[in-house]
């Protein structure tokens, strides 16, 4: 069995951090959403858990970072091609979210960019042509 990665977000407001995340791509999960925390699926694998700040608190005894002022974490999704970051980031855009708030990258083999939701979590959107890393690593 594939392992499941689950990533925690506390937001601000839920109604808009969920259409934030259906809006670039996620689809919500109605199976664990409640008036508290949206369960937005980027893959079989991939979830992120937005959660109300008073849910979210359930879950640590730490102070929640205010991600537009902090940096809490940084979060790499994986995309299909060069254009796929791009469509992604552009989404990101159109539903409010801050767009490259990071250095975009581009080593010809492997291409990136971020965006920023509305809570200030940052997300890099990364491709990479695996066999032509490979190759540009054993040359290095």
């Amino acid at each position: 069995m594939s392992k499941l990665i689950f990533i925690n977000l506390p937001v601000s407001d839920l109604p808009r951090a969920t259409a934030f995340y259906e809006a670039v791509g996620a689809t919500k999960n109605e199976q664990f959403c409640d008036g508290t925390a949206s369960c937005m699926v980027f893959s079989e694998t991939i979830h992120a858990m937005l959660l109300t700040h008073d849910k979210f608190r359930q879950f640590t005894p730490k102070a929640i970072a205010d991600a537009k002022t902090s940096s809490e974490v940084l979060i790499c999704i994986s995309a299909d091609s060069r254009e796929a970051v791009d469509a992604m980031v552009d989404k990101a855009w159109t539903a409010g979210g801050k767009v490259d708030p990071c250095p975009k990258q581009d080593y010809g083999f492997m291409y990136g960019r971020s965006f920023e939701d509305p809570d200030g979590h940052i997300w890099e959107v990364m491709w990479m042509d695996v066999a032509a890393a490979q190759t540009a690593m054993a040359k290095a």
